[in-house]
């Protein structure tokens, strides 16, 4: 059965540091074996269609080939279109209420245990908040991602440490929605 997946790269084409032009990475997508390849944006997400199920695989199998063509690494997570869909009707915040700028999706790589946040004060932090779904985190930021202070206590060291975590705006994890929709 053949899947759709978007990969989400963390952290390329952001600074001098780390470029990877979109049409490279639709070489090494194709190049690994899979079809229908397509990018969004120029901030690191891909879509492709794979017979392989194991999302874990893939993101290895891509971050291997990216180190390879471009000699750094990129941290990647990889999910299917029904995982998107999910996380997207799951959304704690009214569809309305925010901008695409204001709610942010942070997608990790593996599940999220409650008690790594269990220490940060969510009033302390109003207007601003989070939730934790599946193998994702939903911040609510109304000043924008740059303003907030939550979404810093949210990334400190402690609370990622061992996972891989990316984070996408509210548009663009729509977007991904419908790009990997069967």
């Amino acid at each position: 059965m053949t899947t759709t997946y978007a990969a989400l790269l963390r952290g390329i084409n952001v600074g001098a540091g780390k470029r990877v032009p979109m049409p490279e990475l639709r070489a090494v997508l194709t190049g690994l074996g899979h079809t229908g390849v397509s990018t969004y944006l120029r901030s690191g997400n891909a879509v492709f269609r794979s017979d392989r199920e194991d999302e874990g695989a893939l993101a290895a199998e891509l971050e291997k080939a990216l180190h390879q063509r471009f000699g750094f690494t990129v941290d990647c997570v990889v999910r299917g279109g029904g995982y998107l869909a999910a996380v997207a009707d799951a959304c704690p915040f009214p569809a309305a209420r925010p901008a695409g700028a204001q709610l942010h999706v942070t997608f990790y790589d593996a599940p999220v245990d409650a008690d790594r946040f269990a220490g940060i004060d969510a009033s302390a932090h109003l207007p601003e908040e989070f939730a934790l779904g599946d193998r994702c985190l939903y911040l609510y930021a109304p000043d924008g991602l740059g303003r907030s202070r939550l979404a810093a206590a949210l990334a400190r060291p402690r609370r990622t440490e061992g996972l891989t975590a990316t984070s996408r705006n509210w548009n663009t994890v729509t977007e991904l929605v419908e790009l990997t929709r069967v």
